[in-house]
């Protein structure tokens, strides 16, 4: 076909009736093809359409070029498994990229595509060892077909065991298929458990390896298990499991794209290299950066601390009104003498003197008994409070209020 789908695509349908003949009487088919190139992208999906037509269930066993095959390979392939995902009741995947998972150095280029043709053989008898082989648990094609019939993408494995705990060895084998496409067991909707074994395999074997399966999949899947003899497993067990209904895994994750991914990240990380000198030069203009954020948090808070300087400078104009009193108040101790009228006269003028800016602030000035009656003139203007003064100085030199009470007012 010159790797060319369209080619392979006519040629299938030209040979529809050889086709049709060939699938008459059949229950099950298996289509194997290599997705890339030209027949077996072109021709798999109208041989699918036709067994579809002839009530016939499906399979569909393909593989994906590897990456080295180039991108136009992988998008013609792509293309290709969604078109036979269409017509077919299953579709098996299997990457020839992820045979680097198991293959080494030495591993020869014939030898890696017989690990992918066994993973397709070992795929197929699993699913026909459960119809034809006798066991201990038979299962027939229907119900083959009620896992099968319509459920997309599927993934398969296979995994054999000896030993001690030979049948948990070969259930998780068969589950953890590096071969496989990077899908799932959590989302199954369908799962076929084939479990071989010689005539010494036990039952508590056969529930342990079923139950590791069972595990994996959806609470609700439908599960069919099956178990058959075979001579030559005497001291093995082989789990063949197919899980199917997992389209919306596989579509999303195919396995080429992981790996160019990685790549690009590991370039991207070379690009980065240089970054430690930018980031010198980033750390430079974070400064300005932080600082616009700080500008308005310090325009908000100046507000206020704004009433406290008022308070402080209310605070700082009392000590130099305090000063001058000061040299008064020391003489009131000396009312203590006989001549208190003396100081009694004084003591007044101190005391009427001090209330005028802030009487408030001079309570520890020990102000007179009519020094606190002149505490409402802090908030008038000092000019008007000074006449007051006066006439209290004339108030007290007509009383002539004795020193006793003097000193009991200022106590």
């Amino acid at each position: 076909a010159g790797a060319n789908p369209e080619v392979g695509m006519e040629a299938a349908k030209e040979s529809a009736d050889e086709i049709k003949k060939l699938l008459q009487g059949a229950h099950m088919c298996f289509i194997a093809a290599g997705m890339g190139g030209g027949t077996g992208t072109g021709a798999a999906p109208i041989i699918a359409r036709i067994a579809k037509e002839q009530k016939v269930l499906t399979v569909g066993v393909v593989t994906k070029p590897f990456d080295f095959e180039g991108k136009r390979r992988m998008q013609v392939a792509e293309k290709g498994i969604i078109d036979l995902r269409n017509e077919v009741d299953t579709l098996l995947i299997i990457p020839n990229q992820n045979l680097f998972r198991i293959a080494n150095k030495d591993t020869t280029f014939a030898d890696a595509f017989g690990m992918a043709d066994r993973v397709l053989y070992s795929g197929v008898r699993g699913i026909t060892d459960l119809m034809v082989m006798p066991g201990l648990i038979n299962l027939d094609f229907a119900d083959v077909r009620t896992v099968m019939a319509g459920m997309g993408s599927a993934m398969m494995g296979e995994g054999e065991g000896e030993g001690e705990n030979r049948a948990l060895k070969a259930a998780k084998a068969a589950i953890a298929n590096p071969l496989l496409d990077d899908v799932s067991m959590k989302g199954a909707r369908g799962v076929l458990i084939n479990i071989t074994g010689g005539y010494d395999m036990t039952l508590f074997e056969v529930d342990e390896a079923a139950n590791e399966v069972r595990r994996e999949v959806d609470v609700d899947a439908h599960i069919i298990l099956g178990s058959t003899f075979d001579e030559k497993m005497n001291g093995k067990i082989r789990v063949s499991v197919v899980a199917a209904g997992l389209q919306h895994v596989a579509a999303v994750r195919p396995m080429p794209q992981p790996v160019r991914e990685l790549q690009a990240g590991l370039n991207t990380a070379i690009m980065n290299a240089p970054s430690p000198a930018a980031e010198l030069g980033i750390t430079h203009a974070a400064p300005p950066v932080a600082a616009a954020p700080a500008a308005p948090e310090p325009v908000v808070a100046p507000p206020m601390p704004a009433p406290t300087p008022v308070q402080q400078a209310a605070a700082n104009v009392p000590p130099s009104d305090l000063r001058p009193p000061a040299p008064i108040i020391r003489p009131r101790p000396a009312p203590m003498p006989d001549t208190a009228p003396v100081d009694t006269q004084a003591a007044p003028e101190v005391a009427h003197a001090a209330p005028q800016p802030h009487a408030e602030q001079k309570e520890r000035s020990f102000a007179s008994l009519f020094g606190w009656k002149s505490k409402p003139a802090d908030e008038p203007a000092p000019a008007p409070v000074a006449k007051p003064v006066a006439d209290d100085e004339s108030f007290d030199d007509e009383l002539e209020i004795p020193a006793f009470l003097r000193r009991s007012g200022n106590a």
